[in-house]
């Protein structure tokens, strides 16, 4: 299963993955998708691995980055050219955000460094025990290095693999907030907003994943044990400006949210406007709806919702729009491709988008006995 972008091995009764492709900080391709989902199929079903355990890598060695999201140069030029394997990328990796999430055993992820986009995919998106029967224990480990963010506004997306149901879930109006500003939170953050489980120090990480090999997973207090051994046990502090947060993402619209942050007089709302009005308006709008609808969906409601959408994100029909006109391919442009960091948005004020042109975002091009991703459960 060893590809040159995804390391594997076996040691005891764990399942290793290394990401290794630092140069791209890990930015996930189609070979990388169906490699790890070969692998954690395989290894699902192989009674020899009870566990299994995934880390990135920067330049350096093990480690320092995580991932930084799909690969969005090759979004572009797949747009740009017809190519079919885009479909392909996103059906294929939301049905691996799936099986990640309702993985049968043990599935411990190394999120130290960069943790964006696709890389919060591949972090199981947290799981109610009672409501997951028969799931296996999920951690999230991050360090005092972990640059958490969804940043797709910024690109003319949305926030995507599942995060219209992780985001949701996160404390009082905190999931707007990180949906539409795509602002980067550390360990401590994660934490409190129940976007990970436990903190490690970056010393302790290569000793905590070798150690890893040496457990008895047959044993019911193993993996607890470990984790009491490497985890700070420092509490998270609380989220700066959280009662800001939670007023002003509580408000019902995206112009009215932006119009009360650019009343305010103090420079935290200012920035936070600022920012904002610098996110594509059309996809604000559509992520403040995906968020508030995902409330009360399950993972795989949520996921067939976001294919839905990131179908009509590249190709706009409704809008009038080719792909070469999207938001999307538009955002890519300006951040990845040409590097001028002026993307062109249409609408381009946030005032200016209408229900019209956001409605059909959320129209399933597909039926359900047609859905790509109807097999999820």
């Amino acid at each position: 299963m060893t590809t040159t972008d995804i390391l594997t091995e076996v040691r005891g009764q764990v399942g290793f993955i290394t990401l290794n492709r630092p140069q791209a900080l890990n930015a996930l391709s189609l070979e990388m998708v169906r490699t790890l989902t070969d692998c954690l199929l395989a290894w699902r079903d192989d009674d020899a691995i009870q566990a299994v355990a995934i880390r990135g890598c920067n330049k350096a060695g093990p480690f320092g980055a995580f991932c930084a999201g799909g690969d969005i140069r090759f979004f572009h030029h797949a747009a740009l050219t017809g190519n079919p394997e885009l479909a392909d990328f996103f059906t294929e990796e939301y049905a691996l955000n799936h099986l990640i999430h309702t993985y049968p055993k043990p599935y411990i992820a190394f999120m130290d460094g960069i943790v964006m986009g696709g890389g919060m995919g591949l972090c199981g998106h947290g799981r109610d025990r009672e409501a997951s029967p028969g799931h296996g224990i999920l951690i999230r480990i991050v360090t005092e290095r972990t640059k958490m963010a969804m940043p797709e506004t910024q690109i003319g997306l949305f926030p995507d693999v599942g995060a219209g149901y992780f985001l949701s879930r996160c404390p009082g109006h905190t999931g707007e907030w990180l949906a539409l500003t795509g602002e980067v939170i550390d360990a401590s953050q994660a934490q409190m907003l129940g976007l990970a489980d436990a903190r490690f120090e970056v010393a302790q990480l290569s000793l905590a994943w070798e150690s890893l090999a040496t457990l008895d997973f047959y044993g019911t207090q193993a993996l607890k044990s470990w984790l009491t051994m490497y985890a700070s046990a420092e509490a998270p502090s609380d989220l700066e400006n959280r009662a800001k947060i939670d007023h002003y993402f509580s408000y019902a619209t995206v112009s009215e949210i932006v119009q009360s942050l650019e009343v305010a007089s103090d420079v935290w709302a200012q920035d936070t406007a600022a920012t904002l009005r610098k996110r594509s308006p059309l996809m604000l709008h559509i992520a403040l709806e995906q968020i508030r609808r995902a409330r009360t969906l399950s993972l795989a409601q949520d996921l067939r919702l976001e294919r839905d959408m990131v179908h009509h994100s590249f190709d706009p029909l409704h809008l009038g729009r080719s792909a070469s006109q999207s938001e999307t391919v538009e955002g890519i442009r300006a951040l990845a491709i040409d590097k001028d960091k002026a993307p062109r948005w249409n609408p381009l004020r946030i005032e200016a988008v209408t229900a019209a042109m956001v409605a059909p975002f959320f129209n399933s091009p597909w039926t359900p006995q047609t859905h790509p991703l109807r097999a999820l459960g």
